[in-house]
């Protein structure tokens, strides 16, 4: 997600702290908050996808969904 993206949801965070947000700066809240889940699931996804478990022999196996 670019930074310019995160900064954005900092400043409509705080601005709906301290003096509330009009419906249009809601709703762009709202969809740059579902970017941003979504980028961190797709890289917390990657993560996982690229770990291995090593046992006590040595053997490593990729990890598996439940």
């Amino acid at each position: 997600m670019e930074q310019f993206k995160l900064d954005r949801i900092n400043e409509l965070a705080r601005k709906a702290k301290a003096e509330g947000l009009t419906e249009a700066e809601a709703a762009e809240q709202k969809e740059l908050r579902a970017e941003y889940i979504a980028a961190y699931r797709r890289s917390l996804r990657a993560q996982l996808e690229n770990m291995v478990l090593v046992d006590e022999d040595g053997n490593e196996r990729p990890l598996k969904k439940k």
